[in-house]
């Protein structure tokens, strides 16, 4: 199965690099368009341009990369600790519930400038990092506790186990595969929330050097940047499926097993 699944994703690679290719021949060549560099470059020359700045472009990442990872971290904390005071009671689900859905309204355009003022650039990245991962969390591992079975609850209920003890041993392992979900929704989009934060005055960072690429005219940079940001994302989810093999390898086996 692993083969298989290795096959297929090598053949949907070949062919997303074929087509582009193609397509950036046809720009130039076909249809001569003289913006074809800026809109669609041939992907070797961004390769090749990636791989001429590594160095410059790894240390960009890393400092995105970074923030972007704390924010998350705590972010997920929040969410999970939200998730547990709405699953203990149903008022403060009622409550607090639609003010977490309306603050996930709030474009994080318009919300990173504000954040940006009133405190340090590091600081703003991880706030918004946060900020964009406590809901896919919170949400989802609440998912996670209203599946557990009544039935379950009561038998633990019923040899005088503790609230403490019903979440730890039952509610809690029940709910993680709903909080990896979670996590893995989270993760690309805190990073895509601290390269925009990066866009407001930093240097040296992945959003700055995109945004300073872009504005300077120097299209292949731009695009193994571009690069760079969309292998950060990957990295970031195949993270979070990697720690959920570690963490809860029963979920992953019964996933095998249902295919």
């Amino acid at each position: 199965m692993k083969k298989d699944r290795i096959l297929v994703s090598s053949v949907w690679i070949l062919g997303i690099v074929i087509i582009w290719e193609i397509a950036a021949f046809a720009l130039v060549n076909v249809f001569h368009d003289n913006m074809a560099s800026a809109k669609l470059p041939y992907l070797h020359n961004i390769l090749i341009t990636f791989f001429q700045n590594f160095f410059m472009i790894i240390k960009a990442a890393s400092l995105t990369f970074s923030r972007s990872a704390v924010g998350f971290g705590i972010g997920a904390l929040i969410g999970a600790v939200f998730a547990i005071l709405m699953s203990l009671s149903k008022t403060i689900e009622r409550i607090a519930f639609p003010y977490l859905l309306i603050s996930q309204m709030i474009p994080i355009l318009g919300l990173a400038p504000l954040i940006f003022n009133l405190f340090s650039m590091d600081t703003s990245r991880i706030i918004i990092a946060g900020y964009i991962t406590f809901f896919p969390v919170a949400a989802n591992m609440l998912s996670g506790f209203k599946s557990v079975e009544i039935e379950k609850r009561e038998l633990m209920y019923s040899y005088a186990a503790k609230v403490y003890e019903v979440y730890i041993k039952l509610m809690l392992p029940f709910s993680m595969p709903a909080f990896f979900a979670g996590l893995k929704i989270a993760a690309p989009l805190s990073v895509t929330a601290s390269i925009l934060v990066d866009m407001l005055g930093s240097q040296d960072t992945i959003g700055s050097k995109i945004l300073y690429s872009l504005y300077g005219g120097e299209r292949e940079i731009f695009w193994a940047l571009v690069l760079a940001s969309a292998l950060m994302g990957i990295v970031s989810y195949y993270i979070v499926v990697l720690a959920e093999k570690v963490f809860i390898p029963w979920s992953s086996k019964s996933k095998a097993g249902a295919k």
